[in-house]
């Protein structure tokens, strides 16, 4: 029986990506698309692009764009630009095309350059050193909560000059945002849970402008804050959807850069104890870590033109295609030698895992440097730490945003 034979026999779709065992384990998933339907058509009339060929033009083409607002419209109809969590997101300036996007991403990218992330090494430090003081003593932990969680939650907070007193709501908050982002339309429900904790970070963020209007700071917050005084540069909407994009993407994505990274170490001992013994092969074990299993496994866009020949595919004007990430990073005709191995000495490790083109993220270097002094000082610290189960951990449901839900360790 053929391939084709057999996926019309089960009628088992080629992509699910809510099935728990695609969120277990997409990647057999991926290889059977790069395959069969390299741009594949989903159940939602979306382009599916799983080859790194296609997913690096599409991320760097400027034929391709977001144009949010009228993608949005054309799947949920006309009204939806009234829910308060789709007209935040309009303003995101991960949504935006240029010039709105070019002048919203010029506000902030000073706070992110090489250089005063580099300046950040103390205090990353400093804050994954005082993690690790509070849970020594207990010789268990979940790694995500106690661990992942609290480090890039406090240096966004830093960045944002979110006052100490305030953190702890931030430390506890829920992490079931991600749905938002999924490939799947959202329910009724789902968009009014999308609302209501839209509603609660705009509440606490204009709080805390009027803070740093009284206040000024050295913080990311304040910049935004008087850009918006000066009135052209960027409206009070603006304002407060960028800063909750902000810090979202500021710890959301790192959170799972790390928990996804020690789950693939202690699944693989053996790169485990080469990294022990060779501490300096950490920089390249993150870029391996990002492509191995990225924390962000599908960005999107869509065509401002009509284009020809995407694979075997035509995409007319106004339709969306798909990248996925996490396959194009695992493509055999860029990775030729076992793409599905973890290898941190592996050489030319350049993942899409942060995207490309004009929406390259902005945190990428801050993530890295999260990640890499957090992993090592854990294994430095606590030689001893094993995970309870690395066969079955517990991923979160969503599917964009790929990461672990918990993930306990001993010592």
């Amino acid at each position: 029986m053929s391939e084709h034979a057999q996926a019309a026999a089960t009628m088992e779709p080629l992509f699910n990506p809510l099935s728990p065992e695609f969120i277990c384990d997409p990647y057999p998933h991926y290889e059977r698309l790069r395959r069969t339907d390299p741009v594949h058509i989903t159940a939602h009339g979306m382009y599916l692009a799983s080859r790194h060929a296609e997913v690096s033009l599409v991320l760097r083409d400027k034929r391709f764009g977001k144009d949010f607002v009228e993608r949005s419209k054309r799947r949920y109809g006309s009204k939806i630009m009234e829910e308060p969590i789709f007209r935040s997101m309009s303003h995101w300036m991960l949504q935006q095309d240029p010039p709105d996007h070019t002048r919203l991403r010029g506000l902030v990218v000073k706070a992110f350059t090489a250089r005063r992330v580099e300046d950040m090494r103390p205090r990353i430090q400093e804050v994954v050193d005082q993690t690790i003081d509070r849970v020594a003593e207990r010789g268990h932990m979940d790694l995500i909560e106690d661990f992942a969680f609290r480090l890039p939650v406090t240096i966004i907070c830093d960045m944002l000059g979110i006052p100490e007193e305030h953190r702890e709501a931030f430390y506890t908050g829920s992490r079931d945002g991600g749905r938002i982002l999924d490939p799947v339309p959202l329910t009724p429900a789902e968009i009014a849970q999308g609302n209501a904790g839209n509603l609660m970070a705009q509440m606490y963020f204009q709080q805390l402008f009027e803070l740093r209007r009284k206040n000024p700071g050295d913080d990311l917050t304040t910049q935004l804050v008087q850009a918006e005084e000066d009135g052209s540069k960027l409206s009070t909407e603006e304002l407060t959807a960028n800063i909750i994009l902000l810090f979202g993407a500021g710890h959301e994505t790192t959170v799972n850069l790390i928990g996804n990274g020690l789950l693939a170490l202690h699944r693989n001992p053996d790169q485990l104890a080469l990294l022990k013994a060779n501490p300096a092969l950490i920089v390249n074990a993150i870029e391996e870590f990002l492509r191995y299993d990225s924390s962000v496994q599908l960005t999107g866009r869509v065509a401002l033109e009509d284009i020809d020949g995407l694979a075997d595919k035509n995409i007319p004007k106004g339709e969306t295609v798909l990248c996925l990430l996490g396959s194009a990073n695992r493509d055999p005709a860029v990775y030729p030698d076992r793409p599905d191995r973890l290898d941190i000495t592996r050489q030319n490790v350049r993942p899409l895992s942060f995207g490309g083109g004009i929406h390259f993220c902005l945190g990428a270097q801050l993530a890295r440097i999260e990640a890499e002094i957090a992993i090592s000082t854990l294994l430095r610290r606590l030689p001893e730490l094993r995970l309870d189960d690395a066969e079955n951990p517990e991923w979160r449901p969503t599917f964009v945003l790929r990461g672990l839900k918990r993930l306990p360790a001993s010592w």
